[in-house]
């Protein structure tokens, strides 16, 4: 367990690399000049990440889904519905990573492969977790697993879809994302349907009591 300043060194590195990310990738040079960017000791800043690659680009998914959660802490959410809530903490995170757009293909680069595949899922996992509870979702129900798989595939596809858009504003990823989520919407509400359909039918065990 890394105590809160080790953290915060982390982070504050995770910052200071992002503009050499695109030339020298999530790699060792890019931590070191990072380091002399912030007046840290070369050593002292490989010491914080010794797993390499896979660390950094963990603590830089992390740095982007705390800044989420610290945006909406600061927001009114009240008269949002959950879906356009999930829309803005989607578009959040985006506009966090915006200025990062290289560094965030060469961070799925990395967890493409399959060495690090299991850190890409946890990873997606612990976004769409962190999306859902800043939406308000307190589910404790299957449910919490459902709703989580379903939007990690939205998260995915947006994120991709994302990384190709060059419209202004990124307005046809806005555009996607909304399509998305209207379709999640839809099968939701078909879920509960059938749902409330099947607690209607009558109790087997209790219809094969009547013939014995």
């Amino acid at each position: 367990m890394r105590s809160p300043l080790a953290e915060e060194q982390r982070a504050a590195l995770i910052e200071a690399m992002l503009p050499n990310v695109p030339f020298d990738g999530w790699s060792r040079p890019a931590l070191r000049a990072a380091a002399r960017r912030i007046g840290m000791p070369a050593d002292e800043a490989l010491a914080l990440f010794p797993n390499g690659v896979a660390e950094l680009v963990a603590c830089f998914s992390r740095w982007a889904d705390l800044r989420m959660l610290d945006r909406f802490e600061t927001m009114d959410l009240e008269p949002l519905r959950i879906s356009d809530r999930i829309a803005l903490a989607i578009a959040t995170r985006l506009e966090i990573i915006a200025p990062s757009r290289e560094a965030v293909r060469r961070a799925l680069s990395a967890l493409a492969l399959p060495r690090h595949a299991p850190l890409g899922l946890r990873l997606l996992y612990e976004t769409v977790d962190g999306i859902w509870y800043a939406a308000g979702d307190r589910a404790t129900d299957f449910s919490f697993y459902t709703k989580r798989v379903t939007l990690a595939a939205i998260y995915a596809a947006t994120l991709f879809y994302w990384l190709e858009d060059n419209s202004p504003d990124f307005s046809d990823t806005r555009a996607f994302l909304e399509r998305r989520l209207s379709d999640m919407a839809s099968i939701s509400k078909a879920r509960r349907r059938f749902e409330t359909a099947v607690e209607r039918l009558p109790n087997p065990v209790r219809l094969l009591r009547q013939f014995r």
